[in-house]
């Protein structure tokens, strides 16, 4: 059971909800060995929260589990050197850095600035599912819609919008041989910005043929050579784009090359997991999916059911800062402590008859967006995307074509297939 936790290759077969609900009611917090995977060599292990209000404990208490120290993924990073690179990214910093970070950030994702987006990424929701009638993957359509939002909010080139999808693969993907390698991009097409970033494009193997850490800047140098060129180009032509306004006011270079990973992976990975999930899990519930099509208005709580039961992100990790106790375990300083949102959004505690979906559920206090200093900042803009996407989904036939494939992950939820025919 607690290598079930921890191998990526389980989690392709499914989240394993039943090993999470016994250790909930046996071990809420539980030592969990770290064997190699493939190239990935073995860890020392981790200390794994499974109950909600511990779940909550930890990620609002950093200065008792620290985002810094080891960064936020369970796996550490290779050299002092990635490790010095990861922690100037606001996602792994902790106040009083985070929070300035954070501010600077923030303009981008008031409800202000979204609701002046929103009948825009309604238009482009209508127009993907009506190119996407017929046959489709529908990993594929709703791809589209969070790399097209930040692509216009960050005032990328249309042409280049693909470079963010690789860019995300390569991050969010890595323990997945597909999606570790994916290069979608059409080199052809891309500004003159994309074709001379797509130029450098990192070996992420090393002449011993093990990987680069996909989370180092060897591997990122592409990905931060068109930031460079990007902000140049801003500098010298500001728009009314989000990095054009941050860079006017006086973003630093590191900040910027935080910003810029910060929208072109982290604000990518949610829509892109939730959104297939979401229609995933109203295909296997179809009473429920038929009552929401019966009363549209149930919309927003239906999404809030989406994100509990299909967390986009099942888990994140925090290091301990020093010797304590979390639910009766003895806790050293600077040992591993990895929270897992799966878990706590299925706790019986906290929700009724928590493995129903229920699209009328409420109250509904998941944590599929997190908690504490580091709540998602994009989680307003996301649930605007879902709702744009789900609505022109709901008038619509819809019927699966093939089985869907998930992705190898144990840290992201993912599908990589979701074959169907929308007529």
């Amino acid at each position: 059971m607690r290598e079930e936790i921890f191998l990526p290759a389980a989690y392709a077969e499914g989240v394993p909800y039943g090993a999470f609900r016994r250790l909930r009611a046996q071990a809420p917090v539980r030592r969990i060995p770290e064997p190699a995977v493939g190239p990935w060599p073995a860890g020392p292990g981790y200390w794994a929260v499974f109950r909600h209000a511990d779940v909550k404990h930890v990620l609002r208490t950093p200065d008792l589990f620290s985002s810094n120290l080891g960064a936020t993924q369970i796996r550490d990073p290779d050299t002092p050197e990635d490790l010095e690179f990861v922690r100037s990214m606001m996602l792994n910093q902790d106040p009083p850095g985070h929070s300035r970070l954070r501010r600077i950030v923030a303009a981008a994702f008031t409800p202000r600035a979204v609701r002046a987006l929103e009948s825009t990424i309604e238009d482009r929701a209508r127009s993907l599912i009506a190119a996407a009638r017929g046959e489709t993957d529908f990993v594929e359509v709703a791809a589209d819609l969070p790399v097209w939002t930040l692509a216009h909010i960050m005032g990328v080139p249309a042409e280049d919008r693909r470079l963010l999808y690789d860019w995300a693969s390569r991050v969010i993907g890595y323990q997945d041989a597909e999606y570790a390698g994916l290069s979608t991009a059409d080199l052809d097409s891309l500004s003159p910005l994309g074709r001379a970033a797509a130029e450098h494009r990192p070996v992420l193997r090393r002449p011993d043929g093990r990987p680069v850490n996909p989370r180092s800047r060897a591997a990122l140098r592409d990905m931060f050579g068109y930031a460079h060129a990007l902000a140049a180009a801003k500098r010298e032509r500001p728009g009314e784009d989000i990095m054009s306004r941050m860079l006017a006011g006086g973003l630093t270079t590191a900040e910027f090359e935080n910003a810029f990973f910060l929208f072109a992976v982290a604000g990518n990975e949610t829509l892109r997991n939730g959104i297939p999930g979401g229609l995933l899990t109203l295909l296997d519930h179809p009473a429920e999916f038929d009552r929401l099509r019966e009363d549209p208005s149930l919309l927003p709580s239906a999404i809030e059911e989406m994100l509990r039961y299909w967390p986009p992100v099942m888990d994140f990790r925090r290091t301990a800062t020093r010797d304590l106790e979390l639910a009766g375990q003895e806790i050293r300083a600077g040992d591993k402590v990895v929270v897992y949102h799966a878990s706590a959004n299925r706790d019986e505690t906290v929700f009724p008859e928590p493995d129903r979906f229920d699209i009328t559920r409420t109250p509904n206090d998941h944590v599929s967006f997190g908690f504490g200093p580091h709540y998602c900042l994009g989680a307003h803009l996301a649930r605007v995307q879902m709702r744009a996407i789900f609505r022109e989904l709901l008038p619509l036939e819809i019927e699966r074509t093939g089985a869907p494939v998930r992705l190898a992950s144990n840290f992201q939820n993912g599908l990589k297939h979701l074959p169907v025919r929308l007529r």
